[in-house]
């Protein structure tokens, strides 16, 4: 797998995203999408705190906050020969002996060549089914954070899937106005960032009106979709 040129960093925010090889799909009927959700939580939530989610047919969003690695949590990492080698030195490294910026990257390879590969057997296709490997853009201002996730929990209304948002299974809008009890949630995040459920519903219906964005942000996800 290629090297990175932007690490996972400690609680940071990143855009998590992927499209279908040739704009194709990736989900074909519900339990994929499912099978999507609990890929997460095996593979990918002991590195993250997920955020804010939409699985779309051909595409999906996860937004996350890297957790905090422990020190205390390594095991035997004396002893491993990641850690012997210069690309560990100074860096946080995980239970594994592996960088934890690099775990972050291992963690979303496995879970995605496990879902294509689930894919692949279930409707007996061959090749790649995702546009390369996944992208995670690290969110920088706090404008693009909070409007990113009313981007996120709109994109069915925004690609006319459904008339509400909350119409949309797959995605954890639904957890957001405490719809439906999900894991893959950060409850505080909502609270601290935007007050109740109601408060976000608002800023999410206005966007579906109105399709209106920030310039800044709007620039931000032209550039996903080129």
């Amino acid at each position: 797998m290629p090297r990175r040129a932007i690490p996972f960093l400690s609680d940071q925010y990143y855009h998590f995203y992927n499209r279908g090889n040739n704009r194709q799909a990736v989900f074909f009927e519900r339990e994929n999408y499912l099978y999507f959700l609990r890929g997460i939580k095996k593979y990918v939530r002991g590195h993250v705190e997920v955020i804010a989610y939409c699985l779309m047919p051909t595409h999906y969003h996860i937004l996350v906050r890297i957790k905090q690695f422990l020190a205390h949590q390594t095991s035997n990492i004396q002893t491993s020969e990641v850690f012997k080698t210069s690309e560990v030195s100074g860096k946080e490294v995980s239970s594994q002996g592996v960088p934890e910026s690099k775990a972050v990257s291992l963690a979303m390879q496995k879970f995605g060549i496990s879902y294509t590969k689930a894919i692949n057997k279930r409707f007996s296709r061959v090749g790649a089914l995702f546009q390369g490997q996944f992208q995670g853009k690290p969110i920088k201002q706090y404008n693009h954070l909070l409007n990113l996730c009313v981007y996120i929990h709109a994109n069915p209304v925004k690609d006319g899937l459904v008339a509400l948002p909350e119409d949309w299974e797959f995605s954890n809008y639904l957890e957001w106005m405490n719809l439906r009890e999900g894991t893959l949630v950060n409850r505080e995040f909502i609270e601290d960032n935007f007050g109740t459920s109601e408060e976000y519903k608002t800023l999410v219906m206005e966007y579906v009106k109105t399709r209106s964005l920030p310039d800044d942000v709007r620039k931000y996800l032209q550039e996903l979709e080129d």
